[in-house]
């Protein structure tokens, strides 16, 4: 890893918070069938909305969803929208905690929340602990750098290190990673949709 790589990645969560937020499509490994939510990240606040939809079993739990890094938010929908309203709905909320370990839904809305930071990583240190530079790639038709985190087996909720996929400036434009107990990866690409303000649910707090 060149100190050119190294300083991308080190600024690459950085540039997620001060772009305030990024908008996000999360797909999330289940046994089931799998999830995808799809919805916008305010990463100064550190809380996440959007809809949340499944396939098989997971069809079920389909509707609209709000996190933090403590509390998940759902309000189920027969019929979800493909997008979010911009306000969300004043009542019919199910509030729960965001469990920390056995369920790749919550795993993955903490690792996406995780995704930025209100400063650089040290470019320096960031070798030193198992990131490297895997090769090219694009996109959505931005090119890109391939670049493996440090080491996150002690992060919780990760199985193995972490991949970025990061613009010439530093902008991440996706991330994978392994997921504990489930065998495929999760799946964060940024920027396919406009970032739309993330409004707080009724009893939700915004970090800032």
């Amino acid at each position: 890893m060149t100190p050119d790589e190294a300083n991308r990645l080190a600024i690459t969560r950085f540039r997620n918070y001060q772009a305030g937020g990024r908008a996000v499509t999360i797909t999330v490994p289940s046994t089931a069938g799998g999830l995808v939510v799809t919805g916008s990240i305010d990463y100064r606040g550190e809380i996440g909305y959007g809809v949340v939809r499944g396939t098989g079993r997971d069809a079920s739990g389909d509707g609209l969803i709000q996190w933090t890094a403590t509390t998940v938010l759902v309000h189920p929908m027969a019929d979800a929208p493909a997008t979010a309203p911009s306000t969300p709905p004043a009542s019919g909320w199910y509030r729960r905690p965001l469990q920390k370990s056995g369920s790749s839904l919550d795993s993955s809305l903490a690792i996406a929340l995780g995704l930025g930071s209100d400063r650089p990583d040290n470019a320096e240190l960031l070798p030193q602990n198992g990131a490297a530079r895997l090769g090219h790639d694009t996109v959505n038709g931005h090119p890109v750098d391939v670049m493996t985190g440090p080491d996150a087996r002690a992060r919780a909720g990760t199985a193995d290190t972490v991949r970025y996929w990061i613009g010439s400036d530093g902008t991440m434009y996706r991330v994978r990673a392994g997921v504990a107990s489930e065998s495929r990866p999760l799946v964060i690409d940024f920027g396919t949709r406009k970032y739309v303000p993330v409004r707080p649910a009724p009893g939700i707090t915004p970090a800032r």
